[in-house]
């Protein structure tokens, strides 16, 4: 089935927070939504090729892609992505969008493989990967728009970055909101007004001193966790706030502490919201389709 068939769907490839993997664990964050006629990945954390494959995406069908900011977890595997596409037999242009610093990413990564990349131009026939993929780096406003998709950002708080930008998606009369990494940051609900899914980072308070301890960089981590990212709790207030259709709780943490289920995270969320509500797990797949619009679940 091609995107031009589907009804429009947004996958969940990795839900964790943080770069970290632990064995059995979820992977860290990427997501696909295909809305508008396009395929576009949002972040490129480990495991997104094979989560992009696993979802049923070609990767030589790669079109767009954007990158919310520049912690490890979020970009670390986007040069191995557009790389491997290439060798699947990317021949198409692909867009990249993201902070400043994302350009010298790419040019760095390009570098880094020119071996590769010229013998197989010489010996494969291949198209020059370098030629294929345009980057755009950006700021607040409105960052793409074409026949069916308008893409807008906001700077969100996620201290030290100051470049940390949500992201909502316009195209086929819905909106889907994705948070980025942020502390709680109330402008966000004006920012997601009416969205049919929020796609909303959450962190856990009873799950925190155990990954610290686990982690094992004390007062510190702590510290950052505090301050740059959102309770639960917060986020249901949030999509409260925002009148949202569905709300979709995502790069949770802890993702992968054994004494943490889903019910805990639905404890944490239903204190401030009410509305439909999705916990995120890796491969999990929401619907946009008619008969699906406030985010049906697909198993």
């Amino acid at each position: 089935m091609n995107v031009g068939q589907r009804k429009g769907r947004l996958v969940l490839l990795g839900s964790k927070g943080g770069p970290a993997l632990r064995p059995g664990g979820p992977w860290p964050t990427s997501s696909l939504l295909e809305l508008g006629g396009r395929s576009i990945v949002v972040d490129c954390g480990l495991g997104v090729a094979r989560g992009l494959t696993d979802a049923g995406l070609g990767l030589k069908t790669l079109d767009l892609i954007f990158i919310t900011h520049l912690h490890s977890d979020h970009y670390l595997e986007l040069g191995p992505l557009l790389h491997t596409a290439w060798t699947a037999g990317l021949a198409t242009p692909v867009t990249v969008f993201g902070p400043v610093g994302i350009g010298r990413y790419w040019r760095l990564f390009c570098d880094a493989m020119a071996f590769d990349i010229d013998i197989r131009i010489e010996d494969e026939g291949r198209p020059d990967l370098r030629a294929l993929v345009c980057v755009e780096e950006f700021a607040e406003g409105r960052v793409f728009e074409t026949d069916g998709l308008l893409v807008t950002a906001m700077r969100v708080d996620h201290p030290p970055l100051v470049d940390c930008f949500a992201l909502r998606f316009e195209g086929e009369g819905r909106g889907i909101v994705f948070s980025a990494d942020t502390a709680c940051f109330p402008p966000l609900a004006d920012f997601a007004r009416g969205a049919d899914i929020l796609v909303h980072e959450a962190m856990l308070e009873a799950g925190v001193d155990r990954l610290v301890a686990r982690t094992g960089n004390g007062a510190r981590l702590k510290q950052h966790l505090l301050a740059s990212h959102t309770f639960a709790e917060d986020a249901g207030r949030i999509a409260t706030a925002a009148n949202v259709g569905r709300l979709v709780v995502n790069h949770l943490i802890p993702a992968d502490d054994p004494a943490i289920g889903e019910a805990d995270w639905v404890a944490a969320v239903r204190k401030t919201w009410a509305g439909d509500l999705t916990i995120a797990r890796d491969g999990l797949v929401v619907g946009l389709g008619a008969g699906s619009a406030s985010g049906e679940e697909i198993a």
